[in-house]
C-alpha cells in the first residue's frame, strides 16, 4: 500500500480492472512553441484531443488601439497557461441560446483556440478549419459549448475558433475615424479575422497543421464574413477553401453601406455622446459605449465598403470574377425564419396578400409562392419569410460563385427539424442555426433535447462531408451519399433522414424576389 501511494504521488493513474490492477503513467501536459512563446494546453475528449485555449493572435485593442487595425501580439516569457478560454468581445445579452464558457465580455478579446488530434505531430500537415462564429456582428464567442469538444477534430483536422471585435467596437466608421485613416474606417472585426488567419499561417505547423490547407467556415454573420473575406484583397492567399452556412453580403439583411454614408450617420451618433474628439472617445469606458449602442435601436454597426479593406460592394467583386477562386460549400436551413407570417394563413389570405403587396405582379408571385390549399399557403408563407431573411442572399452568392468562381461549388439545404427543447420548443422547423450542433458533432450540448439515432447518423455524415472538403476540396467520400457539384450538375444536397439530392426547386421564387423584391410586412 505504501508503494501504491508513492506511485499516486508521482502522478501515476490507477486503472482497476476485473482481472486486477494495472498502473500506467498519465500523459504529460501537451505543449507547443508558437512565435510568441511556449504554451501548455490540456487533454480533452477522453484524451483524444489536445486543446490550447486563449492564445493571443493580436495585441489587446484597448486605449489608443481601439478602432485601429489589429497589431501583432507580444511575446511572452515562460510557459503560457492555455487551459482556459479568454474573455469574449464586448456585447450585451441578445439570444438565449448563446451560452459561454469564458470569464465574460472585455475589450481585450483577440484570442483564439486550437483543437488538435492527440496523434498530431509537427510533421503531420493536417488540414485546418478556422471557425467564424455568428451573432449578427453583435454577439457570440469562440467559447460556446457547441463549438468545443468537436467531432470535426476526431476526423483528423485541426480546428481553430476565434473571437473578433463586435458591434460599435468592431465596426464604428465615423468621420473622425475616416479622417484619421486617410478616408477609410470601420471593418476592424473583419481585419481581426485576417489577423487570426495570418497567425494561423505563421503558427499552425507547430501544432501539426498545414498552413497551405486552411478552410474558413462560418454561420450567419460568420457566413457573411466568409463571403466578404473571399472578396477582400488582404485575405487573399490565407485560405484554400470556404464554407458558408446561412448568410452572405448579397442582400439587405445585414446592411453594408459606403464609407461616405456610414461616416455621416456614425458621426451624428458619436456627437450625441458629448465627446469632442477621438481622444475623448477612446477614453470613454467600454460599458458606456456599449450602453449607448444598445439604446440606439436605429444604429447597426456592421461591415462597410471602406474603400480599402473592401474596395467595392461584395457582389460587384464577384460579378467581375475578382473573388477568391477556391472550392466552396454554401447553403442554408429550410426554415430560417418560419412560423411568423404563416401563422393562421389560409389560401384566401395569401392571395389577398399577393394582390395587396404585388398588384400587377400578383399572378407571378402566386406562381412562385402558390396557394392552392391552406396548407400550401402556409408553406409558401414560410418559404417567403425564410428567403427574404437569409436564403436569398445565400442563393445569390451560390449563383455568383458558380458563375465566375472557376472552382467547384457545392450547395446544401439543411432540412432536418431538431427535436423540441428550451430554445426551439416547436420541433417542426429547421430554424436558423439548427445545423450547428450537427456540423460540430456536439448534439448533447442542447440540454433537454431528445435526439434520435437518425440525428446522430446525420451529424456523423455532415462531419464527414465537412472534413473531407477541408482535406481535398471535395466533400464526397466512402460510405456517404453522393453530393453533386452545383456549378456543373445544378443539383443540391438535402441534409435530412435520409439524405437526398435534387434540382433547385425554388429558383422561381428567388428569381421573383431578385426582380421584384420583398414586400413590407
Amino acid at each position: 500500500m505504501r508503494e501504491l501511494r508513492g506511485w499516486l504521488l508521482c502522478g501515476v493513474a490507477v486503472c482497476v480492472l476485473a482481472q486486477g490492477c494495472i498502473l500506467f503513467a498519465a500523459p504529460p501536459q501537451p505543449k507547443v512553441k508558437t512565435a510568441q512563446g511556449e504554451a501548455a494546453g490540456k487533454w480533452i475528449v477522453d484524451g483524444t484531443q489536445k486543446a490550447f485555449l486563449g492564445l493571443p493572435y493580436a495585441a489587446p485593442p484597448i486605449g489608443e488601439l481601439r478602432w485601429k487595425a489589429p497589431q501583432p501580439p507580444a511575446r511572452w516569457k515562460g510557459v503560457r497557461d492555455a487551459t482556459r478560454f479568454a474573455g469574449r468581445c464586448e456585447q450585451w445579452h441578445i439570444w438565449n441560446d448563446y451560452i459561454f464558457l469564458d470569464p465574460g465580455p472585455t475589450e481585450d478579446c483577440l484570442y483564439l483556440n486550437v483543437y488538435v488530434p492527440a496523434s498530431a505531430r509537427r510533421a503531420s500537415k493536417l488540414p485546418v478549419m478556422v471557425w467564424i462564429h455568428g451573432g449578427g456582428f453583435l454577439a457570440g464567442a469562440s467559447s460556446e459549448p457547441r463549438y468545443t469538444n468537436s467531432a470535426l477534430v476526431s476526423k483528423g483536422v485541426i480546428l481553430v475558433t476565434i473571437n473578433y471585435r463586435l458591434g460599435v467596437f468592431g465596426f464604428l466608421a465615423n468621420e473622425d475615424l475616416a479622417r484619421e485613416g486617410g478616408g477609410h474606417a470601420g471593418n476592424y472585426g473583419l481585419m481581426d479575422m485576417v489577423a487570426a488567419l495570418r497567425w494561423v499561417k505563421a503558427n499552425i505547423a507547430a501544432f501539426g497543421g498545414d498552413p497551405g490547407n486552411v478552410t474558413i467556415f462560418g454561420e450567419s454573420a460568420g457566413s457573411f464574413a466568409v463571403s466578404a473575406l473571399m472578396a477582400a484583397p488582404e485575405a487573399r492567399g490565407l485560405f484554400a477553401r470556404a464554407i458558408g452556412e446561412s448568410g452572405a453580403f448579397f442582400g439587405s439583411v445585414i446592411p453594408m453601406s459606403s464609407i461616405a454614408e456610414r461616416a455621416r450617420r456614425d458621426q451624428a451618433w458619436v456627437d450625441s455622446l458629448g465627446v469632442k474628439n477621438l481622444t475623448e472617445l477612446r477614453k470613454m469606458p467600454a460599458s458606456k459605449l456599449l450602453e449607448a449602442a444598445q439604446k440606439s435601436r436605429s444604429m447597426y454597426f456592421s461591415p462597410v465598403v471602406d474603400g480599402e479593406f473592401l474596395t467595392e460592394p461584395v457582389p460587384e467583386t464577384y460579378a467581375a470574377g475578382q473573388e477568391a477562386h477556391i472550392p466552396v460549400i454554401i447553403g442554408w436551413n429550410r426554415d430560417e425564419r418560419a412560423g411568423t407570417l404563416s401563422r393562421g394563413m389560409t389560401a384566401s389570405k395569401w392571395k389577398a396578400f399577393a394582390e395587396e403587396q404585388y398588384g400587377k405582379q400578383a399572378g407571378q408571385f402566386l406562381a412562385a409562392f402558390p396557394a392552392d390549399s391552406d396548407a400550401q399557403a402556409m408553406r409558401s408563407a414560410d418559404q417567403y419569410t425564410t428567403e427574404n431573411f437569409i436564403a436569398l442572399g445565400a442563393w445569390r452568392w451560390v449563383e455568383a460563385q458558380a458563375g465566375t468562381g472557376r472552382a467547384p461549388v457545392y450547395r446544401y439545404r439543411f432540412d432536418r427539424p431538431a427535436p423540441p427543447e428550451a430554445n426551439h420548443p416547436q420541433g417542426i422547423y429547421a430554424f436558423h442555426s439548427d445545423e450547428l450542433e450537427y456540423v460540430f458533432g456536439t448534439l448533447d450540448v442542447r440540454h433537454g433535447a431528445t435526439w434520435q439515432p437518425e440525428d446522430r447518423t446525420l451529424s456523423e455524415q455532415i462531419v464527414s462531408y465537412w472534413t473531407n472538403f477541408a482535406r481535398t476540396g471535395d466533400p464526397n467520400g466512402k460510405g456517404l451519399p453522393d453530393w453533386p457539384r452545383f456549378d456543373t450538375d445544378k443539383e443540391l444536397i438535402h441534409f435530412n433522414t435520409p439524405i437526398t439530392t435534387s434540382r433547385d426547386k425554388n429558383s422561381r421564387q428567388f428569381e421573383f424576389l431578385v426582380k421584384y423584391g420583398a414586400a413590407s410586412h
